[in-house]
Formats: C-alpha cells, structure tokens, sequence
C-alpha cells in the first residue's frame, strides 16, 4: 500500500462519524436510538418473501391441519430459544460472533456458528432475490436474470450507510410493509369470503387432511431451519440503549419484540403462505402455488375480480 493511500486509510479510520459498527461491539457513544427505534429496525428485516414460500411448502406437502402445527410448534421453539440469546445481546451490545465465543464455544466454535449464520443470509438473500426478480419481471417485463442482478445491486446503498440509514428506513416503510401484509387476506374477506372454507382440512398434493406426526415433524423440521434468524436480530439489538437508562418494561417489550419476537410475525407469515397456497392451488396449479408471486396475485384478484 502507498503511502498516500495508507495516509488516506488512517484519515478514514480515525473519523468517527462515519463508523457504523456494523460487526462486533457497538459502543455506547453510538446507540443512540430509543428502544422503539431499534426494534422497529429489527423487525423490519424480516420482511422476506420467503416465510410465505415455506409455509405453503409444508401446507402443500402435508397437508393444512399438520402445517398449522408444526408452524405453531416451531415458532414456540425459536421463541424460546431466543429469548437468552436476545437478552445478553441487548445487555451487553455484542455481535453473534462474541456472544458465542464468551459462550464457551471459543475462538474455532465462534467461527463455525458465524459461518452458519452468514450461510443462511446468503441464501435467504438469494430467495428474497429471486423473488424480487419475479416481481420485477411481471410488472416492467424485466428478464429474470437482469432481474437478479438488479435485486443485488439494490441493497448496497444501505448497507453502505448501516444502522443509520435502516432505522430511518424501516420507520417510514413499516406501516406501508404492515398494511401490504394483511391486504391479501383482507382482500378474499371482502372480494370472495368463501374462499376461506375448507382451508383447514385441506390435502394439498398428498398430505391428509388431518394432522399427523410425520407431517407435523417433517414440517417442524423445515420451519426450524429459520432458527438461525436470530443471529440478525441480534445485530440489531447490539444498538440497544442501556437497560439503566429507560424503564425496564419498554427495554423488555422492546427486545423480546425485536430479538425472539420476529417469529410471531414469521409464522404468521407462513400461515398466510400456506392459506394463500391452498386458495391459488386450483388455479395455477400445485408448484405454483408455493410462489409467493403467485400467492399475492390470487389474493389481490379476488378483489379486483369482483
């Protein structure tokens, strides 16, 4: 490295103002978001398309009854099971990597598990991108691989500006994100209320129509493969304010929500799926259904169709 560009990286590194923290510890002199904020942030990152995919996957592969179950069952494990890791996130504003190596699984295991984590983001990135893509190509006739090249290239400018720009992002987006969420339910309520009949003792392509252990195990095994969620919910946590600093009940509500309570709207969002996958099913056909394009398009339909 030159010297000027040595001189210009020791510049860089020394301004405070544009350090985002976004690995390891965040200190106190950054966190200066209200408990409120830094949930609503953490929450907004679990928009993703792809809960719907998966709970329509268990729906169409099980049946409904065994779906629903094994949704609830797994979303009571995630919830659990974060509840420690959320807490001593917030407490002590440290990143997944720290917490485990603190955690007794040392320097090797805290690679593994950060390993683990960046996998799942990657793939779950690459669903969220694909999906995108669909969308992108239904509505400006894009061409799917531009489509995912678009998809990627998008997120980079707030990535670059970190928890700075996401707070101010997911605030303003959360209520427009939340009411596109309940649309396509509240739209089959008003536009075809029948289509609600026989959702729970539906087949799929199949299933049973009743619950079973294989389905419900099977499908508990599929919708714990989101466990590892909790390690971008802890991202967001580290910004946490201290728990000395405002009343215990808001710091409490606010990390619960924001650390192991995204899988309450995750698995709302898997039932959803997995209701829009049995009202698509008849007319786009079984693979089709578990699109969440597809989905979406069903529900929107039965408003606009009527």
């Amino acid at each position: 490295m030159s010297t000027t560009r040595w001189q210009r990286f020791q510049t860089w590194a020394a301004r405070d103002d544009i350090e985002d923290y976004s690995l390891r510890y965040a200190p106190k002199s950054f966190r200066r978001w209200s408990p409120m904020a830094c949930s609503i942030t953490a929450l907004g990152g679990i928009a993703y398309l792809a809960d719907y995919s998966i709970g329509a996957s268990i729906a169409v592969t099980h049946g409904s009854a065994s779906a629903i179950v094994a949704i609830l069952v797994a979303a009571a494990t995630i919830f659990l099971t974060g509840i420690p890791i959320a807490y001593y996130a917030a407490k002590y504003n440290l990143d997944m990597d720290l917490l485990t190596r603190g955690a007794g699984f040392g320097y090797f295991g805290s690679t593994l598990t950060s390993l683990i984590y960046a996998s799942f983001c990657f793939i779950f990135f690459a669903l969220e991108g694909s999906i995108m893509a669909q969308a992108m190509k239904l509505a400006f006739h894009i061409p799917l691989p531009l489509g995912y090249v678009i998809g990627s290239l998008i997120i980079i400018p707030l990535v670059l500006y970190g928890m700075s720009a996401l707070a101010k992002f997911q605030v303003w987006t959360q209520p427009l994100w939340l009411i596109l969420f309940a649309a396509p339910l509240v739209t089959i309520a008003v536009g075809d209320p029948s289509g609600f009949d026989g959702f729970v003792s539906w087949a799929g392509d199949g299933g049973t129509a009743r619950v079973t252990a294989i389905g419900v195990g099977a499908g508990a095994g599929v919708a714990l493969s989101l466990i590892a969620q909790i390690g971008e919910q802890v991202d967001y946590l580290r910004f946490m304010p201290e728990k000395s600093e405002t009343s215990a009940w808001r710091w409490w509500s606010a990390v619960l929500a924001a650390g192991p309570g995204w899988v309450i709207l995750g698995a709302a969002k898997q039932l959803c799926g997995a209701f829009l996958a049995f009202y698509v099913a008849g007319q786009v056909g079984f693979a089709r259904a578990t699109e969440p394009i597809e989905q979406f398009l069903g529900g929107y339909g039965a408003l606009i169709h009527n």
